[in-house]
């Protein structure tokens, strides 16, 4: 398997390492949406990351999508998202929050990185950074009742987005959240960082 797409992404650096936590042999491809795009054409004319080719060539796109493939072919030992109906829903809850604060996150970071200034939409801009706040006043109970991980010595598919999508935040838009205002959502992720599954594929490696 081949997974094509740039680390700086959260998207793609969650497949990543996912894919690693669940066993996977595969190929990382740093090819970018945005300085690669014929390359990224020639594999994908969709020009989406992450896109995962298949063994026999096919293509899959969406992380979401991605992972699920990934979780449902990988060793039951191994796999990121538990069985039981309450937890699996718990975890589900965690990660549709993270999940928002990574789309805000990339929405506030486009508006104010790629959108020319005389064309940016202040209200809009305020709107994305409040529902951002709101998904990580969510998400720091949690943290600070993590053991070490949400949902105790495990950790899950919450966990790996979740501290992906920290990271992401903290490097790509600097002082759009101030870390010491959710201690411990910077703590797991700190945690996570550590582990060689996350050092194998670090944000800022490109």
């Amino acid at each position: 398997m081949q997974l094509i797409g740039m680390l700086d992404s959260p998207y793609v650096r969650r497949v990543a390492i996912s894919a690693a936590c669940l066993g996977y042999v595969f190929e990382h491809r740093s090819v970018s949406v945005f300085r690669h795009v014929e390359t990224f054409r020639a594999i994908n004319p969709l020009i989406k990351a992450p896109t995962l080719v298949l063994d026999d060539g096919g293509l899959l796109v969406d992380s979401g999508l991605i992972l699920d493939f990934l979780e449902h072919q990988a060793d039951p030992a191994r796999r990121l998202m538990p069985d039981a109906p309450a937890a699996r829903t718990q975890v589900l809850s965690w990660l549709g929050v993270a999940l928002v604060a990574c789309e805000k996150t990339v929405q506030h970071l486009y508006e104010t990185e790629l959108r020319p200034a005389d064309k940016q939409h202040e209200p809009w801009r305020a709107r994305v950074a409040a529902q951002l706040e709101a998904a990580w006043q969510m998400l720091e109970p949690a943290a600070a009742a993590a053991a070490p991980w949400l949902l105790g010595a495990t950790m899950t598919q919450a966990d790996i987005t979740l501290a992906v999508v920290w990271r992401f935040n903290q490097h790509a838009q600097p002082g759009l959240t101030d870390a010491s205002r959710f201690p411990a959502l910077a703590a797991l992720s700190a945690r996570a960082e550590a582990l060689p599954e996350f050092l194998a594929y670090p944000v800022d490696r490109e």
